[in-house]
């Protein structure tokens, strides 16, 4: 794959990280390559994200493991989408929910509800909690926004309790990270989240929600094969080459 992509954004900058242990396959070493790409368009942004590419901030990356082709990039088809009983019921309990779409923005409830959303997967998952920043939050959920970078954010009675970070893109939606307080966890926001964003494909009438990767047996992404029909992405091919996305039987 053809990794560099001065020739479409001139102001990107290829670089690599060193190994690092793997957060979702044990004894397994991650390898990111990374591209800088502060002035990358929506167009771009939609090439690279049908080809396994992921974003936050200015930097569009995606994993290249020695050995290990584990990760797989999955996409919800939106156009006659059925949901489920169980989904049916997640839009029931979130039915006096507000929702506001916007830019992304930087406040200080997005950083205390990022925390607290952190330590509790740190009691509950055994995730590695380390507080935040305002620059950090800045860099990875605020910059390279531009215009097609939308937050969405779900109140309750006016208190912020999830914040969703997604592209717009030419095709679909691509789903970037999804926060929320775990005091809220019997409204399922996880599941409604990404449901509006199936609604809001629908909308705009866009084809796919771009859900990022997925690990076979990792349980962390098993939430993911709840939403059917859905494509799986065959390796991460270069821009030059169309991308193969064939039906997922994942349930």
């Amino acid at each position: 794959m053809n990794h560099d992509l001065k020739t479409l954004t001139p102001k990107s900058i290829p670089f690599s990280m060193l190994d690092y242990p793997c957060s979702y396959l044990p004894n397994k070493m991650v390898r990111m390559h990374y591209n800088y790409a502060p002035d990358a368009s929506q167009t771009l942004i939609t090439q690279l994200i049908q080809r396994g590419w992921r974003r936050f901030g200015c930097y569009l990356f995606h994993p290249v493991c020695q050995g290990c082709q584990a990760c797989k990039s999955l996409r919800i088809a939106t156009k006659g989408y059925h949901f489920t009983k169980s989904q049916r019921k997640a839009i029931r309990r979130n039915k006096e929910t507000k929702i506001v779409i916007q830019s992304p923005t930087l406040t200080q409830a997005h950083i205390d509800l990022y925390n607290k959303y952190h330590q509790f997967k740190e009691q509950k998952d055994q995730w590695n909690y380390k507080p935040i920043s305002a620059s950090e939050y800045d860099e990875n959920f605020v910059e390279g926004a531009h215009h097609y970078g939308k937050e969405v954010l779900y109140f309750v009675e006016d208190k912020l309790v999830g914040v969703d970070l997604i592209d717009i893109l030419d095709d679909g939606i691509s789903a970037i990270y999804f926060y929320y307080d775990p005091e809220y966890a019997h409204l399922s926001l996880g599941t409604y989240s990404l449901l509006y964003q199936i609604h809001l494909a629908q909308k705009l009438s866009l084809d796919w929600i771009y859900l990022g990767y997925w690990v076979d047996g990792c349980q962390a992404f098993a939430y993911k094969t709840k939403f059917q029909p859905q494509e799986i992405l065959q390796d991460f091919p270069p821009l030059e080459q169309t991308p193969l996305w064939e039906p997922s039987t994942e349930q």
